[in-house]
Parts: structure tokens; sequence; C-alpha cells
């Protein structure tokens, strides 16, 4: 298996465990008051990152039609998105996967200023951003509903 298929794999595997939280997630927690951040609100921001960070720079990305200014950053307040409109997020975010993985130039810089290293370690880092929301979620889950995500190692079939 090549490098950019195993980046494809990873990515698609992080994004599918954190659809699965999404999907059994009870609407008690989707917009409980009582987080700081609210289940919906982390979801957007980490595939709004997601997204981000499979453009080949900032100036490339074109934000998902649904996008409401701001919603990516943690500290905003506003209309929670609803999770079939997150669901149709995750579809863009496995098709920008499949299209953009291709064409990396691995030893390029990232694209984004803020981010001082490679296209290569921008893929570690985006995937661990992704996993990294999921175990926190996952953890919501586990905790206050006692609900169990299943762990997905590479690309679901």
């Amino acid at each position: 298996m090549s490098t950019k298929e195993i980046i494809k794999s990873q990515y698609q595997a992080s994004l599918e465990m954190l659809r699965e939280a999404v999907i059994q997630c009870p609407d008690s927690l989707w917009n409980n008051p009582e987080d700081k951040n609210q289940f919906w609100q982390v979801v957007y921001h980490t595939l709004f990152y997601a997204h981000l960070y499979l453009q080949p720079s900032e100036q490339d990305f074109v934000p998902w039609a649904k996008n409401r200014k701001r919603y990516h950053r943690l500290e905003e307040e506003g209309e929670p998105y609803r999770k079939e409109e997150i669901l149709e997020y995750f579809e863009v975010c496995r098709v920008q996967v499949e299209e953009q993985v291709p064409s990396l130039e691995l030893e390029a810089p990232s694209g984004f200023e803020w981010l001082p290293f490679n296209k290569l370690e921008l893929q570690f880092y985006n995937i661990r951003h992704i996993q990294h929301h999921t175990g926190e979620l996952c953890e919501r889950l586990g905790v206050v509903a006692d609900i169990e995500v299943q762990w997905i190692g590479t690309k679901p079939e």
C-alpha cells in the first residue's frame, strides 16, 4: 500500500469513528447547555478543519455550502446544526479525502502560514486533530450515556 493510500485509509477511519459518535449521540447530549462546547459544536469544528487542511492552501478553501461564519470556533454560540446536516458534511469531507490526497505533494509546504511544516506532516496533524476530538466525544458518550464507540483501525469497506 502506498503512503497516500495509507493516509486516505487513516483519514477515512478517523472520520468514520467521529461519524459513529454522532450517530450514537442521544438528543439530550447533542446540544446540552451544561457542556462548555456542545457535542455538535465539537463535531462541526473538527469537520471544518479536516475540510480546510485537506485543501492545497487557505486560498483554495471553499467552505461547505451550509457553513455559518465563525461556527468553526468552539467559543461561538448559535443555532445548532442538526445531525442530518452534520452527516451531510461528513460526506463532503470523505469526498475531499478521496479527491485531494492523491494529488498531494508530500514534501511541499503545508499551504497554511501558521503551520510551518510540509504536507506530509499536515496530514498527520489533521488526522490527530480528528482523533483528538473523537476521543473527547467518545469519552463524553461513555461517561454521560454509557455508550461505547468501537475502534475503527482502517478505512471502512
